[in-house]
C-alpha cells in the first residue's frame, strides 16, 4: 500500500474526501516526525512504537574498490511493532 491508496482508504472508512483525508494523514506524519526529531518515543496502541537510537561509527567497504571507509555516527529510527500488528503479520 502506499500513500495514495492509503488516503484513499482513509477517505473511505472516515466517510471525508480524499483532500480532507491527505491532509490528516500529512498532519499525523509531521507531528510524529517533529516528536522524533525532539528525541521523544511515538506510540501508536497496537500498532508499535518508534524512537531514535545513535548509530556508532562503522567501518564499511566501498563496494566498487573494496576499500576501508569510515560511516560516520548517526542516528536512525527504529520501529518495535506493537502486540496486535504482531498478531494480525504473524505466520502460523
Amino acid at each position: 500500500m502506499n500513500k495514495a491508496e492509503l488516503i484513499a482508504t482513509i477517505a473511505d472508512s472516515a466517510d471525508v474526501t480524499k483532500v480532507v483525508a491527505a491532509k490528516a494523514l500529512d498532519s499525523v506524519l509531521a507531528h510524529m516526525g517533529d516528536a522524533l526529531e525532539k528525541g521523544e518515543r511515538v506510540i501508536v496502541s497496537g500498532f508499535g512504537s518508534f524512537r531514535v537510537v545513535e548509530r556508532a561509527e562503522q567501518q564499511g567497504r566501498n563496494p566498487q574498490t573494496g576499500t576501508a571507509i569510515s560511516l560516520p555516527a548517526h542516528n536512525v529510527v527504529k520501529f518495535k511493532p506493537g502486540k496486535i500488528l504482531s498478531e494480525k503479520v504473524k505466520i502460523s
